[in-house]
């Protein structure tokens, strides 16, 4: 009886512990609010995501959003800060090794014209087909929040 008892505990335990951890969650287009604009997030070539230190996730529909955001709750520590891959839509990619462009010719749900790619490669593509300025993350940053 001793034994079924600890089993049944650390089952309990484990499944307790499982369900606490959280990490980066997939986006529901068309269903999940932005958390900054409540906006519906619709487009899954510019949404991003957070995760903080506590495992909390906040979606929005834009990485400017996103930006703002973390600019105006300084207090938040963040375990993920994530981007959608043009390239890639819907895949969500690390922001912080992110390549960024803004181009007038390629529009983002919050109007800053701003967009993410995993690959250095093709954001610099993307900017020689459409013109605009490349950032790096903490470039990027500056320029929306100024």
């Amino acid at each position: 009886m001793k034994f079924y008892s600890k089993l049944l505990i650390g089952l309990f335990t484990l499944l307790y512990l499982s369900a606490c951890s959280s990490g980066p969650q997939p986006i529901e287009y068309g269903k999940d609010e932005c958390y900054r604009c409540n906006m519906t997030i619709m487009d899954n070539k510019h949404a991003a995501e957070t995760v903080t230190s506590k495992g909390k996730v906040y979606k929005y529909d834009s990485i400017e959003c996103m930006i703002r955001y973390i600019a105006a709750d300084t207090n938040i520590e963040y375990s993920h800060l994530l981007i959608s891959d043009f390239a890639n839509p819907g895949e969500l990619v690390n922001a912080q090794v992110s390549t960024y462009l803004i181009s007038q010719n390629l529009p983002s749900p919050m109007g800053a014209f701003l967009t993410g790619f995993a690959s250095d490669e093709i954001a610099q593509l993307k900017q020689e087909e459409l013109g605009g300025v490349v950032y790096s993350w903490e470039d990027v940053q500056a320029t929306i929040n100024n």
